[in-house]
Formats: structure tokens, C-alpha cells, sequence
């Protein structure tokens, strides 16, 4: 929500105060934009770093699980600005041995892990409601075990989450849904070389492929976000860091 001027009062010290913090506000925007950095003056008095990027995942990897909650306490916290776009990526296709065969082209009668959840996910982004479902699906199959590549528990999940069933069964049965995995996935492989998912893709072109070992607590999630961020996005000499495990 964007900043409203204050009232005007007959308070001399009101009047001062209020022209002491706008000259502040406007000389930390100055300041910060001086320096590079994208802000936001999105809550009165404090600056808050916009920070964007784009986020290839899969709904079956517990990675992107554990990132996805890192992000939501992120925007809890109210120190960050983020403004994500996920990008569909299938395990399937990336694993896949037959370079004929692909997640999208293959048959609704083929099981495939993770692909019912990607097109309701694309149906319920055609009621603008994509960030209704998005967790919800990955709640259910990270943290209650549920499947998501049972029509079923995807319908209930959709109910649940306000979306129009009718319009819903529709888009879902729609094999055009699936036009968007072959974009995000064919996008992912060939302008950014990703392999797994979650892949974190900043506008500078700087990708980092990430695995958490667990969900952050809410007192960590924003200075592990702010290291992984400034190493991803700003370090691109660093290519891998990968922890050796000790044999048990």
C-alpha cells in the first residue's frame, strides 16, 4: 500500500515531525538507490529492499517445499519486498532416458509425478488464483503426506481454497494447461541450463540452484534468505558449494 501524505495540522511540532521523517524517507530512497539497491516504501518511515526473481520448481520436491516456507516467513517478517515468479520444471521430463517422450506430450492415462499438480496450479492461475493453491498443493504433499497426483485431493484442495469448482474441473481436464509446463520447462533448460529444482534465476541472469536442510525457523529465515541471495546473486565466481557428509 503506497504512502499517503499526512493531514495538515495547526501543531508546529506535528508539522516538524512530519517533514523531519519525509526528509528522512526520501534521503534513505536517495541513498539506497545511489547504491544499487531496489527499495520499496511500502510501510511508513522504513525502507524495505524489493527483491525479484524468478523460482523454476517441481510440486514433488521437498527442496522447493522447504524453500517455498523460507520465503512465506520472509514476507511474514516485513523486511523484504519479494516478487516471485514460479516457473514450472518437471523431474519427470529432467530424468526421463527417452528423448522422444515428455511430460506435456505424454497421455492423461500416464502417471506422471507431479504433473496433475502443475495443471492445477495453471487452472487456477486462469482465476487469478494462483497463489491460492500454490501452497496449499505443497502443504499437502510435504507436510501431510497427501497425493497430489490424485484428482481427488487436488478438487478438494481447490474447494478449499475458494476457487470455482466447475470452472475448475474444466481447466483442469484441459490439456492446454499443460502448454505452460512445456514454456517454463523447454525455458529453464535452454536460457538457464537448470537441472533441479528449487533454481533461483535474478534478473541479472545469476541462477543457484539451492537445497535447505530443513525449513528455517522464523528467527533465521531471513538472514539465511539475505546470505543465500547476496552469494547467488552477487558472487556468480562461486559455482558450487556442496557439504560433504561423514559416513555414519
Amino acid at each position: 500500500m503506497p504512502i499517503q501524505d499526512g493531514r495538515q495540522t495547526s501543531s508546529t511540532t506535528t508539522d516538524a515531525a512530519a517533514n523531519g521523517s519525509s526528509r528522512s524517507r526520501k534521503s534513505g530512497a536517495i541513498h539506497a538507490q545511489l547504491s544499487g539497491i531496489s527499495v520499496s516504501t511500502t510501510r511508513v518511515g522504513v525502507l524495505v529492499e524489493a527483491i525479484e526473481f524468478d523460482l523454476f520448481y517441481d510440486y514433488t520436491c521437498p527442496f522447493v517445499y522447504r524453500a517455498a516456507e523460507m520465503l512465506e516467513l520472509v514476507k511474514e517478517s516485513g523486511e523484504r519486498e519479494l516478487h516471485v515468479t514460479w516457473k514450472f520444471f518437471s523431474l519427470a521430463q529432467v530424468n526421463a532416458n527417452d528423448p522422444e517422450w515428455s511430460a506435456w506430450g505424454a497421455p492423461d492415462s500416464e502417471t506422471i509425478r507431479g504433473r496433475l499438480a502443475f495443471r492445477a496450479a495453471e487452472a487456477a492461475r486462469r482465476q487469478d488464483a494462483f497463489e491460492s493453491l500454490h501452497m496449499p498443493l505443497l502443504l499437502a504433499r510435504h507436510r501431510d503426506r497427501e497425493d497430489i497426483d490424485d484428482p481427488r485431493v487436488i478438487k478438494r484442495l481447490a474447494g478449499a481454497a475458494g476457487l470455482d469448482g466447475d470452472r475448475f474441473g474444466a481447466d483442469l481436464a484441459d490439456r492446454r494447461t499443460l502448454e505452460a509446463l512445456a514454456r517454463d520447462h523447454s525455458e529453464a533448460r535452454a536460457k538457464h541450463g537448470v537441472f533441479g529444482t528449487p533454481t533461483f534465476v535474478f534478473p541479472n541472469g545469476a541462477a543457484a540452484y539451492v537445497r535447505l536442510a530443513g525449513v528455517p525457523s522464523k528467527e533465521d529465515a531471513l538472514r539465511i534468505f539475505d546470505r543465500l541471495v547476496d552469494i547467488a546473486r552477487g558472487e556468480q565466481s562461486i559455482l558450487e558449494i556442496k557439504r560433504p557428509v561423514a559416513p555414519v
